[in-house]
C-alpha cells in the first residue's frame, strides 16, 4: 500500500484511542493512561500478528481471526467498564460528548475509496465502508457539541448508525473474502483487509470505536432514565395563585 494509505490508517487506529484517553485524562488520569497504554500494546501485537500472516485469508479454510479480534477487543473494553475506577471515570454527564468527539477521526475512511481506486478493494466493500465512516466522522463534532450543550437530539441514532456501519463493513468484508464462506464473488476480493496496514482498522480501531458507541448508548439511556425519575419525584408544582 502507498504511504498515504498507511498514514490514514494509522491516524484512525492510533488517533481514536489516543484522543479518547486525552479527553478522559482530566477526569481520571490513571484510567486514561492505562487504557491508552493497553490499546497501544494491542496495536503492536496485532501488527506483529498481521506481519506473521495470521489474518491473511486462506482459500481452503476459514480464517476467523479478524472476527475473533473484533469480538475479543470489544468484549475486553466493555468488561473493563465494570472496574470501579473506570466506571467512575465514565459516570459524568459530559461523558457522552467526550466519547462522541473521537469518532470524528473516522473521516479517514476515505482510505477505502483510495484503496478501491488502486484496485486493492472491491466497490462492494469500499463504498459502504468509506461513506459510512465519513458520515459518522462528519457528524461526530456536531453531536458532541449538542451533548455538551445539554441536548441529546440525534445522539442515539448517531451511535446506533455508527455500530451498524461497522457491522455492515465486517459482514461484507468477511463474505467477500476468498474462502469457504465467500458469498460475493467480486474482483478484487477483500484480501487487502487481512493485510497491513488495513487490517489494523478492523482489529484495533473498529472494536474500540464500537465500544465507545455502546458505552455512549448506555450512558444516554441512564441520563434519560434519571431525568424521568427526577421528574416523577418532583411532580407537578402547586399553583401559587390557587393558594
Amino acid at each position: 500500500m502507498p504511504s498515504y494509505i498507511w498514514a490514514l490508517a494509522l491516524i484512525g487506529v492510533i488517533g481514536i484511542p489516543a484522543t479518547t484517553s486525552a479527553l478522559l485524562y482530566r477526569r481520571a488520569p490513571r484510567v486514561a493512561l492505562a487504557s491508552g497504554a493497553l490499546m497501544l500494546a494491542w496495536l503492536v501485537v496485532s501488527a506483529l500478528l498481521a506481519a506473521a500472516g495470521v489474518y491473511r485469508q486462506d482459500p481452503a479454510i476459514v480464517t476467523p481471526w479478524i472476527g475473533v479480534a473484533v469480538v475479543g477487543v470489544l468484549a475486553v473494553v466493555l468488561v473493563a467498564t465494570r472496574i470501579p475506577a473506570v466506571r467512575q471515570a465514565l459516570a459524568g454527564p459530559d461523558v457522552p460528548a467526550l466519547l462522541a468527539a473521537p469518532q470524528t477521526l473516522r473521516v479517514v475512511g476515505v482510505m477505502f475509496l483510495l484503496a478501491m481506486a488502486l484496485g486493492k478493494l472491491p466497490a462492494l466493500f469500499a463504498l459502504p465502508a468509506a461513506f459510512g465512516d465519513m458520515a459518522i466522522g462528519v457528524a461526530a463534532p456536531f453531536i458532541a457539541r449538542r451533548l455538551r450543550r445539554g441536548s441529546d437530539r440525534g445522539a442515539v441514532w448517531f451511535n446506533v448508525l455508527g455500530i451498524v456501519d461497522h457491522v455492515v463493513a465486517i459482514v461484507i468484508g468477511f463474505t467477500a473474502a476468498v474462502g469457504p464462506t465467500q458469498l460475493f464473488f467480486v474482483t478484487p476480493s477483500t484480501e487487502a483487509i487481512g493485510l497491513l496496514p488495513l487490517v489494523l482498522v478492523p482489529t484495533v480501531a473498529v472494536p474500540f470505536a464500537m465500544a465507545l458507541h455502546v458505552i455512549s448508548l448506555v450512558r444516554l439511556r441512564g441520563t434519560r432514565g434519571s431525568h424521568v425519575a427526577q421528574g416523577r419525584q418532583t411532580g407537578p408544582q402547586p399553583d401559587p395563585v390557587a393558594r
